[in-house]
């Protein structure tokens, strides 16, 4: 059965300000499900987005976030939601947290005020509470609405605990914990902020006008106005604004933002272009061919956001652990305040204070955000290297992967057939006339193999076009024959030549034969019914970068590569030998890679598929990742593969997966740092040593490391 959200239509994305923590973002979906005219609500702490499906209001919306006065409102075109964020930038700071800085300066006046008038003085206890009041009147709003509903969350125990701060006299310590609490939360928001900037950055990456011409005129328009068929023109060293097909002009084109990739692309009539790259040489005349929120790059920023709600296995386990943590922690708390007192004459005094400071140091601050912060890292920095991953779980998945399939044409391999050899045997032929005629033979031909020799007689100025082809035949699955000037020329298989030729192949040409197959080449012979002329050879070329890439992963820990073709074994074989995969299945159907793929899940576990996303789409969804090749411009890539590389470039899946298993690591780092501090801290209540300054303090270190840590994954390299 599908989920309910799968099932809907009506779906209304929105922007969501002022999520302080992941628990808060779980709350307020809660709350919204509950809402009359709500079916089902998603909500994406990644990229601060709540998907409603149903029928509801801003204002109703914002009631249910009311708890932490959330900020809700209709998820607007990308470049709107980029001036939002700039005008959230130019936000003085004082404004932006003014309430932090009037408490922070009444603590100032208490401490001020206990100098010269003592402790226990009126003054100095109504500044601290004032302080108390100003600073966490956000907090107790909610906490004490938790504490009413028996909802234990992190601000519940922060409340309790300030609470009977000020129950005991504690007001000085009581102020310090509303503020470095309130510090604590800035600092988490902070750095969920920078994490997301990863992604938004990516809005900065295409002009928001582009120089269209129209009826004649050239004219500067608004990308939301232009529309398909318009014609854009490009100058050298500008950005292009919209995706499209080059009309007129040649020019090398920057991508690197789009695929990752550092080397600029020749671009020609008939070459596709993306927005947000760079033209860097020549006047290029293109025609769109997608309106704005369709882009390439809209897509992706799209596609990487939605990525970030996919919750990682690791999240999911968080988020349970946390379910249980917060009320076993008023629980340890509450035995620490009344188990001493009651049964071995402790201070009532200095227990409740002990208990109190176990729920500050209890409070999941980092633990909660140890997740969420390294997944968006990570995924923000795939997609600015080209590599677009669709979501949390497929990032944690492609560190875990022990054996790689590889589709071969178009992925191991160029995908394009290019001739390797031409050897001529009969030397009284001229070479180039001899092309010529092989050429305007195949011209004829249509043979897939056919494009390959036309561009090299294009590549040699062999002309074809004019050369006159009388009875021209195809000699179905053998090679095709014309007769030209009188002669009649064949090109075939050496198995159509054995039956033409009265004298059996010399042993040159048996060798030369023998060569090529074993190179993983197709060999073809040119000659008459008398005499062979040439051999000429066609195969699909191996990429530079896929005998480097397998050696990579074989270093780095994947057991197994394999390469899955429905080409023939002595192809298959020759090209899996000198790449270098561990093993080759040649002459497949789809339904026998998708058996294969299945094969090796049982063997391995955790398998992945590299392919084109469409051919290979069984394989691939078989797979428990499925990798697509070239994800630019090619929309059935970016909507269906679980990970996409952007450029047709081999070399980003070593990247990928070093990527994810950092990751992996890190939020195991940043787990262990939240529980490690925290049971440190709480050990120090046996001697009876926990104070409310050391629990605060314990909780924004380990609030910090987990942060800092998490953003590390924005700056790993390929």
């Amino acid at each position: 059965m599908l989920p309910l959200s799968d099932t809907i239509e009506d779906k209304s994305v929105y922007r969501v300000e002022g999520f302080s923590c992941a628990n808060c973002a779980g709350k307020f979906e809660k709350n919204v499900k509950n809402l009359p005219g709500v079916q089902d609500a998603k909500v994406n702490f990644g990229a601060s987005k709540i998907s409603v499906y149903g029928e509801t209001s801003v204002e109703e919306l914002e009631k249910a976030g009311a708890f932490e006065s959330l900020k809700v409102s209709p998820e607007k075109p990308i470049r709107e939601a980029k001036k939002e964020i700039e005008k959230e930038k130019k936000e003085p700071f004082y404004k932006r947290h003014s309430t932090l800085l009037y408490a922070s300066l009444l603590i100032i006046f208490g401490y001020v005020s206990q100098i010269v008038n003592g402790e226990d003085n009126f003054i100095t206890s109504l500044l601290f509470a004032t302080s108390i009041v100003i600073g966490g009147y956000s907090l107790f709003k909610v906490g004490i609405q938790n504490l009413i509903r028996l909802d234990f969350d992190m601000k519940t125990l922060m409340t309790v605990a300030i609470i009977g701060a000020a129950i005991i006299g504690e007001w000085a310590e009581g102020a310090i914990v509303v503020i470095l609490f309130a510090i604590s939360e800035a600092l988490e928001r902070f750095s969920m902020d920078r994490a997301r900037q990863s992604i938004r950055s990516l809005m900065d990456i295409a002009p928001k006008e582009a120089l269209i011409r129209r009826n004649g005129q050239d004219m500067m328009i608004h990308v939301n106005n232009i529309a398909i068929g318009d014609i854009m023109i490009v100058k050298p060293g500008q950005k292009i604004s919209m995706d499209g097909v080059v009309l007129r002009g040649n020019s090398a084109v920057n991508q690197a933002t789009i695929t990752g990739e550092s080397v600029p692309v020749g671009k020609t009539v008939e070459d596709e272009v993306f927005a947000g790259t760079l033209n860097e040489e020549g006047l290029l005349e293109v025609e769109i061919t997608k309106l704005v929120e369709d882009t390439t790059i809209s897509k992706i920023i799209h596609l990487v956001e939605e990525a970030q709600s996919e919750r990682a296995p690791s999240q999911a386990f968080v988020d349970k652990f946390a379910k249980y943590y917060t009320p076993i922690i008023m629980g340890i708390a509450a035995l620490v305040a009344i188990v001493p007192p009651l049964f071995f004459d402790g201070s009532w005094e200095t227990w409740v204070y002990q208990g109190l400071a176990v729920l500050v140091v209890g409070c999941p601050c980092a633990l909660v955000i140890s997740t969420p912060i390294s997944i968006v890292s990570a995924i923000g920095n795939a997609a600015k290297k080209g590599v677009l991953v669709k979501g949390g779980i497929y990032l944690e998945e492609i560190g875990s992967l022990k054996a790689i399939a590889f589709d071969k044409t178009g992925t191991l391999t160029k995908g394009v057939p290019v001739v390797t050899d031409y050897k001529m045997l009969n030397h009284n032929t001229n070479q180039k006339e001899l092309l010529s005629i092989i050429t305007a033979l195949e011209y004829h031909s249509q043979h897939p193999l056919a494009s390959a020799i036309m561009k090299m007689a294009e590549e040699e100025n062999a002309p074809y076009t004019e050369v006159v082809v009388d009875d021209f035949n195809s000699i179905t699955g053998k090679g095709i024959k014309g007769t030209i000037n009188g002669i009649t020329y064949y090109i075939g298989s050496p198995k159509l030549f054995k039956e033409l030729l009265t004298v059996g192949f010399s042993k040159e040409l048996k060798e030369i034969i023998t060569t090529l197959q074993n190179q993983g080449k197709t060999a073809m012979i040119i000659g008459t019914e008398k005499e062979i002329h040439a051999v000429i050879a066609v195969a699909d070329e191996v990429r530079d970068s896929s005998k480097e890439v397998v050696s990579r992963l074989h270093q780095i820990g994947i057991k197994k590569t394999i390469m899955l073709t429905g080409d023939n074994k002595g192809t298959a074989k020759a090209i899996g030998d000198y790449v270098g995969v561990s093993d080759v299945q040649a002459e497949l159907l789809p339904q026998d890679k998708l058996d294969y793929i299945k094969q090796l899940r049982s063997e391995y576990g955790n398998v992945g598929m590299v392919g084109d996303g469409i051919n290979d789409a069984p394989a691939l969804a078989a797979s428990t990742v499925g990798i697509a090749m070239g994800g630019a411009g090619t929309d059935t890539a970016l909507e269906t593969a679980d990970v996409a590389l952007m450029a047709d470039d081999l070399r980003k899946l070593p990247f990928t997966v070093k990527l994810s298993r950092k990751t992996l690591n890190i939020i195991k780092q940043n787990i262990t740092f939240a529980l490690a501090i925290k049971l440190i801290a709480l050990l120090l209540v046996v001697p009876g040593w926990l104070t409310l300054w050391i629990a605060i303090i314990s909780d924004m270190g380990a609030t910090l490391l987990v942060a800092l840590n998490g953003l590390r994954l924005m700056r790993v390299k390929e």
